[in-house]
């Protein structure tokens, strides 16, 4: 069964303005490879050349910020929603 995947708003002009998706995947990486896959232009938005989660993109597994968990290896099940949070710079 897929996961829920909610897409931010400054993010949603690259899905289709779609405030959620739902896709599968066993981890993290594997939500957001077919994220990324299925919204091309969503990629560098979230990813640098290198191939690494961009340092402002913030990605939580239900409550729980995944640089706290087993960061892109964390596991994900039909019942989770991840939420794709950048941060926010201001003054």
């Amino acid at each position: 069964m897929p996961a829920k995947v909610l897409i931010p708003d400054p993010l949603r002009q690259f899905t289709g303005n779609k405030a959620e998706v739902s896709l599968e995947g066993n981890t993290v990486r594997e939500l957001l490879s077919s994220l990324t896959q299925e919204y091309q232009y969503l990629h560098r938005h979230l990813y640098t050349d290198a191939g690494e989660l961009r340092a402002y993109i913030n990605v939580y597994v239900n409550n729980d910020d995944i640089r706290q968990l087993n960061k892109e290896s964390t596991p994900v099940g039909e019942k989770d929603v991840i939420s794709i949070i950048p941060s926010i710079a201001g003054g």
